[in-house]
């Protein structure tokens, strides 16, 4: 696909990365082009899709030649051998990717010319590339007429040059819009603040501020607007605006301490602030902000206020591999506004019978975003779950309740200076559904001696509360851990949900995400010494949901020993499991007892099964207890750089998923999406 705007800008970065993930969902890897760079540092877009996307080549190998080089050649007469130089480097990448992003020239950037020539310049390359093509216009500040007509013309234009139109899309545009009717698709996407906004550290790098105080969560903020401080604290307070970046002299202390009073009293959510005119302000100050903790920046700059603020809205943001919720915001607005699943039928691009990694967490946000659930995560003042949250929110993973004290939740929000709008916080200790879920769990724990009384302090605690939450139908599914062990996540589970009817025991497996495949591994979390038929249940559970994910399912039962070839309790046990799994699914490939080399290595296979459908392509991988699934999983995952997603519950009737407490924000996200295509396929097992 080859990306160019009609016009300088226009938000390319957005397209390129919505286009990227689109592809990336169909082709094991893609590759990225642009045909000219500045020059002058890395360019930000092949920066940006060559780490997300995982792009092996060499990033110096991803372009032509510089808008320098292109200049120099076109002033020479010479603008065949441009196309020719352009068009051979990019064969070269294209040899080694089955898809690729191209994202065309800007020469607005610094090259000789813009407007129709251009246009006609990618166009020509586009065709000598054999590429479809999506114009991009830039709806920003501009009218709806003139953007229809810019998208008519684009395309009419792209049309007479001789390229292939793959769709039209206008990006920030000034609200909801609908673009005039064309042969081939158009979107509108409307200006996100969180994309195009800058962050404080883009700002303080423009500005070339120095860091008085804050961190790296602090520079990462986004600026929405700029207020300047100059006049008395009550005018001042007055002015503030969400997001804003205070601009102020540095010997105004006052100003200082108001703004971070009002930021941490929830009057105002701020970005940070700038001093001007190179003053420090008085330590007693600044040591008194250091103590509201407010959670923001605050810069010292030697220019007064007035060029301050003036070179500060001359700065654009982008989204960056070194801005995650950036790049997941340019994302949940590709995602919203572009039907991505009829761009991907006229693409007709072959995917692969192959579960790489990046398909398989694609595809999960994917699917969960297709049949939207709403989840509940008990933990709602832990700063990995907020972040998490943000990116699910954004994304469109699934709709959030957030267990926690709003005014706790709220606070953590603005010291992170993250945005979790569309989220419901509800504090089990107040919440109006304490009594009902007290009553209900009474009745569930009866035989257990469990009064009202007692049941109304136990469904207070907040993994209770969620699991009564999923009990009664408030939510489809819960996600916990990051803060509490898997014992409080799973017991409420065990005790309100239950297994599946017919199922001896509920049990987990990890998702193990290797550079090359997606494997199954169960269970290595819930079941320490499981017997054969408790065995067989987890193979054939773990078979489903690894079918349920997108992973064909060929079954190896692990033990020490392959086929006839070793004795003992535990081989005998890992035999019977085997067989009653052959009894209960006949249809399911499953072999077993086996070793973990001959169920993984083809020619290891060969040797000791070389009849076996399963040995050497297992993609399910059954442990024969806790103390050996444990342990594998970690040495895999550490030994071989694999991701570990999991533990993922099954044979509970409603799904809850159980974190590591080490998870990281995207281990997060991944969970929250296999949770939700769980609670859409109207059970965990």
């Amino acid at each position: 696909m080859y990306l160019t705007s009609v016009g300088s800008g226009g938000g390319k970065s957005t397209i390129a990365l919505g286009l990227a993930e689109l592809l990336s969902r169909q082709v094991e890897r893609i590759g990225a082009f642009r045909p000219l760079v500045p020059g002058r540092g890395p360019d930000q877009i092949l920066a940006l899709l060559t780490e997300r996307y995982r792009i092996e080549i060499p990033v110096d190998e991803l372009h032509g030649c510089t808008y320098a080089e292109a200049s120099a050649l076109v002033a020479d007469g010479r603008r065949e051998e441009l196309i020719s130089r352009i068009v051979e480097r990019y064969r070269d990448v294209e040899r080694r990717c089955p898809a690729m992003v191209v994202v065309g020239s800007d020469f607005a950037d610094g090259g000789d010319g813009a407007g129709p020539r251009e246009l006609a310049f990618n166009a020509r390359l586009a065709t000598e590339f054999g590429s479809v093509v999506v114009p991009v216009i830039d709806g920003f500040g501009q009218e709806p007429e003139a953007i229809a007509a810019a998208a008519r013309g684009a395309y009419h234009d792209l049309e007479d040059l001789g390229a292939t139109v793959l769709a039209v899309i206008a990006n920030r545009v000034p609200g909801p819009m609908t673009l005039p009717e064309l042969p081939v698709p158009t979107y509108a996407i409307p200006e996100v603040p969180a994309v195009s906004a800058p962050t404080v550290a883009e700002v303080a790098a423009a500005l070339g501020a120095t860091l008085l105080a804050g961190d790296d969560a602090a520079l990462g903020r986004d600026v929405l607007d700029y207020v300047v401080g100059a006049a008395h604290v009550p005018t001042l307070l007055d002015h503030l605006t969400e997001g804003a970046l205070v601009i102020t002299p540095g010997d105004r202390a006052d100003l200082v301490v108001a703004a971070s009073a009002a930021h941490v009293a929830g009057q105002v959510s701020l970005a940070g602030v700038v001093l001007t005119l190179g003053e420090q302000p008085d330590p007693r100050a600044m040591k008194l902000v250091e103590g509201l903790n407010t959670g923001f920046a605050v810069l010292s700059v030697p220019s007064d206020s007035y060029d301050t603020v003036a070179a500060s809205s001359r700065i654009e943001g982008r989204p960056s591999a070194a801005n995650p919720r950036k790049v997941e915001a340019a994302l949940g607005a590709f995602e919203r506004c572009v039907d991505t699943e009829a761009l991907s039928r006229r693409l007709r691009v072959s995917r692969s019978e192959r579960v790489t990694p990046l398909m398989f967490e694609y595809d999960l946000i994917d699917r969960a975003r297709a049949n939207r659930r709403r989840l509940v995560l008990p933990e709602g003042t832990e700063e990995r779950i907020l972040r998490a949250a943000e990116i699910l929110l954004r994304r469109g993973v699934a709709d959030l309740t957030l267990l926690g004290r709003a005014d706790d939740v709220a606070r953590r929000t603005r010291e992170l200076g993250i945005d979790i709008t569309g989220a419901d916080v509800v504090d089990p200790a107040t919440s109006e559904w304490r009594d009902e879920f007290a009553e209900a769990y009474a009745k569930l724990r009866a035989h257990r001696g469990v009064t009202v009384e007692l049941a109304h302090d136990v469904v207070a605690q907040p993994n209770y509360f969620g699991t009564m939450m999923v009990h009664t139908g408030h939510a489809d599914g819960m996600v916990s851990g990051a803060t509490h062990t898997t014992a409080a996540t799973i017991r409420p589970a065990f005790e309100i949900i239950r297994t599946v009817p017919g199922l001896s025991v509920a049990s987990s497996v990890f998702f193990m995400l290797l550079a090359d495949r997606v494997l199954v591994y169960g269970d290595c979390a819930v079941n320490p010494d499981p017997d054969a038929a408790q065995l067989a249940d987890i193979a054939t559970s773990s078979a489903d949901t690894a079918a349920r994910f997108g992973i064909e399912p060929r079954v190896a039962m692990l033990s020490y020993s392959t086929g006839d070839s070793g004795a003992g309790a535990d081989v005998e046990k890992v035999a019977a499991a085997t067989r009653l799994v052959r009894e209960r699914r006949p249809e399911l490939l499953v072999e077993g007892p086996i070793q973990y080399d001959a169920a993984i290595d083809p020619k290891v296979a060969a040797t000791k099964l070389p009849d076996s459908a399963v040995a050497g392509r297992a993609t399910v991988f059954i442990f024969p207890d806790l103390n050996t699934g444990n342990n594998t999983y970690k040495a895999v995952q550490r030994s071989a750089g694999a991701v570990a997603v999991g533990p993922v519950m099954q044979g509970l009737r409603r799904p809850v998923n159980d974190l590591s407490r080490g998870a990281t924000v995207p281990d997060i996200v991944n969970t929250v999406a296999i949770t939700a295509i769980q609670a859409a396929a109207g059970e965990s097992s």
